[in-house]
């Protein structure tokens, strides 16, 4: 590790920049390069179908400008675009943008492709840093400066030929590798293409201000973005670009404070897919601008079966932490951060509220396709809340508060021993096991409950119960009278010499609607010995004996 190998690239001199107290406000223009930049950094490049898979998810998203490919690269591309055009595949508000170097032949064949298209983007570039200047083109600024308008003179020429046949032609230029460019010289080579194309207001010209290694913090290439902003000519007749790549990680920071800087566009892919470390994830600065309330134009409500495409047509894998679209990235195992998306859920449930205030989740999981199921998953990390929400949402148990602890630390002990997550029927299989099924050394075989007519010395209206037990296998049956089976079947206990606890707290509440509903009810018993709590659970459709058979299981349990 011998950082003294390298050094810091670029300052940017500007005292007095804006974009710090600036904010995005509106989307800006979004154009996919998933179909030519995405797909060259694809260990297997799509083929046709695969391209035209994309592509129609893409329209369905809502891009509007999409760049389709490289004619020039290959036959594949070169065929799929005119597919695209041949067979009216492009609706009349889409752009399709090809890409070319600035070279003759690589020019002419990109027209050839663009034949009978609607409206196009020619996107012209050649690289320009001193790095490239150097080592790949051994040329100096004004013979790089001369590929540029040689290369820019041959599309306006090929562009008026086509407009004369009905296409609208936009022209797009990038100085590749602007990030490591001297910025003079980077204005010097984007007028030199504008005085040779003359943009105007009604035809602006694309100047895309790539990041294409990232050998900055996004402070500095939001710097460059306003310099050039500032500086260039014009700038009504202009549309500042960004095209980001990720080497530092910083591709979304990049873009988002490029666009606070003055860029009105933006290009980048879905999930970030491109050469080495990856384009700019479009889909990630999108639900950024929604989690600020920013429309941002383009539709990822159902985000999952956008990845899906997407894995299915690049073979490529989005990673379970990836922003918004992994697996895992609405998702808690830690116990304090599950109780606090219970409490916020439940909040937002009880008060039907508009604003989303849930703490740990930016966004609402529905908004882009996502189910409340996977937020909340248990493994031996997880806390009392997380189980208690599981049992709750999922099998419509509705804990004491009181009990969450204890059912937390079971479940999660068991998490433990195995070494693994627990889905959700696990738990509820954990928890049934213990809390509610829990028939030794008491099992409740029968009970008759009548009522005699007389009255306590509470004046409380008595019953009387006789229940069936099994005892450590042995049948007993046991009788005594209260003011409610519950009560009753205490002091039969009591009568018997089975009662070492104190019935502290009892709950219910219905499972489920209509006719097949069942009861709940939540019974805990503290020790005369030691005073610690024990909980049980019992389960019927009859609400007097969901409260019996709870009452012994929490006997159970504490023995």
């Amino acid at each position: 590790m011998n950082a003294q190998k390298y050094e810091h690239r670029f300052e940017v001199k500007l005292p007095n920049r804006q974009w710090p107290n600036k904010k995005i406000t509106s989307a800006p223009k979004w154009c996919s390069v998933d179909l030519r930049d995405g797909n060259q950094a694809l260990a297997i490049p799509m083929n046709i179908d695969e391209k035209m898979k994309l592509y129609q998810t893409l329209l369905k998203i809502g891009f509007k400008e999409i760049e389709v490919g490289f004619p020039a690269a290959s036959e594949t591309e070169f065929k799929f675009i005119r597919k695209l055009i041949d067979e009216n595949l492009v609706p009349d508000d889409v752009s399709l943008q090809v890409l070319t170097q600035s070279r003759e032949h690589l020019i002419m064949r990109t027209f050839d492709a663009l034949k009978g298209c609607k409206n196009a983007i020619v996107h012209l570039y050649n690289s320009t840093s001193a790095l490239q200047r150097k080592v790949t083109f051994n040329m100096t600024r004004p013979q790089i400066i001369d590929i540029a308008r040689s290369g820019a003179r041959l599309v306006r020429d090929m562009a008026d030929e086509l407009r004369e046949h009905g296409t609208n032609i936009r022209m797009e230029y990038s100085p590749e590798s602007f990030s490591d460019t001297e910025l003079d010289f980077a204005l010097e080579i984007c007028e030199a293409v504008m005085e040779i194309w003359k943009p105007t207001p009604d035809n602006k010209l694309i100047v895309n201000l790539p990041e294409t290694v990232q050998y900055n913090t996004p402070n500095i290439y939001a710097d460059q973005i306003e310099w050039m902003s500032t500086n260039i000519s014009h700038r009504d007749c202009v549309e500042i670009s960004l095209h980001t790549h990720n080497d530092r990680g910083t591709g979304v920071a990049s873009t988002e404070l490029g666009l606070m800087a003055g860029a009105e566009r933006v290009e980048g892919t879905l999930f970030g897919n491109g050469e080495r470390t990856g384009n700019l994830d479009i889909v990630t600065v999108a639900l950024n601008m929604m989690a600020d309330g920013v429309d941002s134009k383009l539709d990822f409500s159902n985000l999952p079966q956008i990845r899906a495409v997407y894995e299915e047509c690049t073979r490529m894998s989005v990673p379970p932490r990836h922003p918004y679209a992994g697996d895992l990235v609405f998702t808690a195992f830690s116990g304090s951060h599950q109780d606090a998306i219970k409490k916020g859920m439940d909040i937002r449930r009880k008060e039907h509220l508009d604003k989303w205030e849930v703490p740990y989740l930016l966004i609402d999981p529905t908004d882009i396709g996502c189910s409340y199921e996977a937020i909340i998953r248990i493994n031996s990390q997880s806390g009392k809340g997380g189980v208690a929400y599981i049992l709750a949402s999922d099998f419509g148990f509705d804990l004491p508060k009181t009990m969450h602890q204890q059912v937390g630390d079971f479940v999660n002990a068991y998490a433990d021993k195995l070494g693994k997550e627990l889905q959700p029927a696990e738990i509820f299989d954990v928890f049934s096991k213990e809390f509610v099924k829990r028939e030794s050394p008491v099992k409740l075989e029968s009970y008759r409950v009548s009522s005699p007519g007389c009255v306590g010395a509470d004046d409380s209206t008595q019953v009387c119960i006789e229940a069936k037990l099994r005892v450590n296998g042995e049948e007993k049956t046991v009788s005594a009278r209260g003011n409610g089976p519950i009560n009753a079947l205490v002091k039969a206990f009591e009568a018997n010499g089975m009662k070492n606890f104190k019935l502290v707290d009892y709950r219910s509440h219905a499972i489920g609607r209509g006719s097949a509903t069942n009861s709940a009810a939540y019974i805990c018993l503290e020790s005369l010995e030691d005073g610690s709590k024990t909980w049980g659970v019992g389960v019927d459709s009859n609400i007097e004996s969901a409260g019996l058979k709870g009452l012994i299981c929490a006997y159970n349990r504490m023995q």
